[in-house]
């Protein structure tokens, strides 16, 4: 808690890092303006816990993936977690270099080579002449986004995101790939290691306390990334990349203190709840512009004025800041002042609206703010909320964006001595955290790499008889580490492995314990958006003093994910991982396996029962309804039943998302025999 209940009305106290802040009665708007938003942002241990999380994220992902750099960005990166934050992340080829000057090159290079030519014209964007091809092969960049102009040879911004969108077959948003559901967004970019030339000057640019020194530095070292879009004013604009400082911005993010950090969820929450409610100026702004004031503005006051009694004059020095740049219809970028942010959007025939939005929330005060972001404010000082969310409240917030941010997966595609590595990589970065939070995020990677790993391994049915002992005892390491991911998918991979062994009797009491985990009300992992229901599910099953690991072993539940060629899924179930991986629902494969082990032991009553549970579709859920058809389909046929087998085929063909890649092939076998 930052702060007591039990506090006298007229003193009330704030502990921020041992630091004692207060304010008399006469101050309390400003005291309350903290409290609400302590409570809709988090405490400062919170916003730390969230950054801290996709730190760990991408440290944990980077190190052994080919060729590409993993960056979490967006609003949740930088540690608001606010209601409609999307998932947003960069993913950089690292195969090509994008240089400021161009280099004499005197042997073959391995990376392909650019350099930036600024647009005088569009100072924020660069072309990208191609000065050296590479050895390396490229996954970003093919010989489609490669056009020969007269001067030179491009990188064609807008090739390259077409490309990208052909292979994920997903929709374009600016200059990212988006999901149907719009809730995570992707950039493809690259990445120059060098700042550009017009943006030498911010380093050398007069300032006071902030950014620190050790910023800057880090900022200089990592340089810019260039993502595929081009001026807004510019239709058809083919060849200019966007300069994009997002991990600069996020170090500065991350460097906030606290009162800094409740000011940018300030500035987001009034253009959300306030500016955009208005339809005449919805969309002119976007978090960004209001994000760059607070930069300027942190660059130009002395830091001592960000302090928590002070957050309403720096939310009103933002707004001024924001307004001026409104009247000028000129937003200068943070590290390019030169390159006007509002350049196609914001115009002198637009400006007067949200001017006059702008004005009305900098001359309504405090009081008429709060009213406005937070609805259930009143004046009584007895009604207002506590300083911060409980623990509880924290811990399940915390909870669920680690749940939501695993969406991406793992490469599962990588050989077994560079997943060997990697968990030896997990362990060392596990024994080098101080959370328990952290610790335990690095048992679920662990145990997730650990699933991958026992499919990896020999077949336990064609190893040799000399090196049997010693592949069982790999099986049994792994599958017991696999354990740890969640409460049902490392129990069922033991069940595979069992039944691969023709183990059947430990097969179905392994089921049995999955069936009593299986509950109507487990939660699963890995979905883009979670609904009350489910937090309350959830808030019922567990104490928020339970580890994050006991929790996930009680309650929480993922997909069964066979990796290609699986050397522990069943016989029967080969071709489904012929081409690709396959993801079933535990409660689906549990049935599964007993059918075919029912089967194998000519029981015909259990075996029936199995099948008739196996189509009752319980808990199907619509990310794997293809698979799940066509696993269906695979023991009908297996019973002899062809017709239902067949219109299982056909009803995992006709899916809407995520086509079973074998149920064609199964199909057109039916049809033959």
């Amino acid at each position: 808690m930052l702060g007591s209940e039990n506090a006298p009305t007229s003193l009330l106290y704030i502990t921020v890092k041992n630091k004692l802040l207060s304010w008399t009665e006469n101050e309390s708007t400003e005291t309350n303006l903290v409290k609400h938003l302590i409570k809709t942002v988090g405490t400062e241990i919170d916003i730390r816990n969230r950054q801290q999380l996709f730190i760990l994220h991408d440290k944990i992902y980077n190190p052994f993936c080919k060729n590409v750099t993993q960056i979490s960005s967006g609003s949740l990166a930088e540690g608001l977690d606010l209601p409609g934050s999307d998932l947003d992340m960069m993913y950089v080829d690292d195969v090509l270099n994008v240089r400021r000057i161009e280099r004499i090159i005197k042997h073959p290079v391995q990376r392909t080579e650019c350099v930036m030519e600024i647009d005088t014209d569009h100072p924020g964007f660069t072309r990208l002449r191609m000065t050296a091809g590479g050895k390396r092969q490229h996954f970003f960049v093919s010989q489609e986004s490669i056009i020969k102009t007269q001067t030179g040879v491009y990188l064609s911004a807008t090739n390259f995101l077409n490309r990208m969108s052909q292979i994920y077959q997903a929709e374009i948003h600016g200059p990212c790939l988006s999901n149907k559901e719009n809730t995570c967004d992707i950039a493809y970019c690259l990445r120059s290691k060098d700042l550009p030339y017009n943006a030498m000057p911010w380093i050398l640019r007069y300032r006071r306390q902030w950014p620190p020194d050790v910023v800057i530095d880090r900022i200089i070292n990592f340089g810019c990334l260039l993502v595929p879009i081009g001026p807004i004013i510019m239709a058809n604009c083919n060849l200019l990349w966007r300069i994009s400082f997002f991990v600069a911005e996020k170090q500065l993010v991350h460097s906030f203190n606290f009162t800094q950090l409740l000011c940018n969820g300030l500035l987001k929450l009034t253009l959300k709840r306030i500016v955009n409610t208005n339809d005449d100026v919805q969309d002119l702004l976007c978090s960004y512009y209001l994000k760059t004031a607070l930069f300027w503005v942190s660059e130009e006051v002395d830091i001592d004025t960000f302090q928590l009694p002070k957050l309403f004059i720096c939310f009103s020095l933002c707004m001024n800041k924001l307004i001026s740049w409104v009247n000028n219809c000129y937003c200068p970028n943070y590290f390019i002042p030169e390159h006007n942010m509002f350049s196609g959007k914001i115009n002198h025939n637009n400006n007067y609206s949200l001017l006059s939005v702008l004005k009305s929330i900098k001359y309504s005060g405090i009081s008429g703010l709060m009213q406005n972001l937070f609805h259930y404010y009143t004046c009584k000082i007895s009604c207002y909320p506590p300083y911060s969310e409980t623990s509880e409240q924290s811990s399940l917030r915390l909870d669920f964006l680690f749940y939501k941010i695993n969406i991406n997966g793992y490469d599962n595609s990588k050989i077994l001595s560079i997943n060997h590595k990697e968990l030896s990589f997990i362990e060392s970065v596990q024994n080098s955290e101080s959370s328990t939070f952290n610790i335990d995020v690095c048992k679920y990677h662990h145990a997730t790499i650990s699933q991958y790993v026992s499919q990896l391994l020999p077949s336990p049915k064609r190893m040799n008889i000399n090196n049997k002992n010693n592949i069982h005892t790999c099986y049994h390491r792994h599958l017991k580490n696999g354990i740890q991911k969640d409460a049902v998918t490392g129990w069922l991979f033991y069940a595979s492995f069992y039944y691969v062994t023709e183990q059947y009797s430990v097969t179905l009491k392994l089921t049995e314990y999955v069936l009593s985990k299986c509950l109507p009300d487990m939660m699963l992992i890995n979905k883009f958006d979670y609904t009350e229901a489910d937090i309350d599910n959830y808030r019922h099953n567990v104490h928020y003093l339970m580890t994050l690991n006991a929790k996930m072993k009680t309650v929480v539940e993922d997909q069964v994910r066979y990796i290609q060629h699986s050397s522990i899924i069943p016989q029967e179930l080969e071709t489904e991982v012929e081409d690709s991986e396959f993801m079933i629902s535990p409660y689906t494969m549990c049935h599964c396996l007993r059918f075919l082990c029912y089967h194998h032991m000519c029981d015909s009553y259990n075996r029936q029962q199995a099948l008739c549970d196996l189509r009752s579709g319980q808990y199907l859920y619509r990310s794997v309804a293809s698979n799940t058809f066509s696993l269906v389909g695979v023991c009908c046929e297996i019973s002899g039943d062809k017709d239902p087998a067949f219109h299982c085929y056909e009803k995992a063909l006709q899916c809407d998302i995520c086509i079973c890649t074998s149920a064609e092939k199964r199909k057109s076998r039916l049809l033959t025999i």
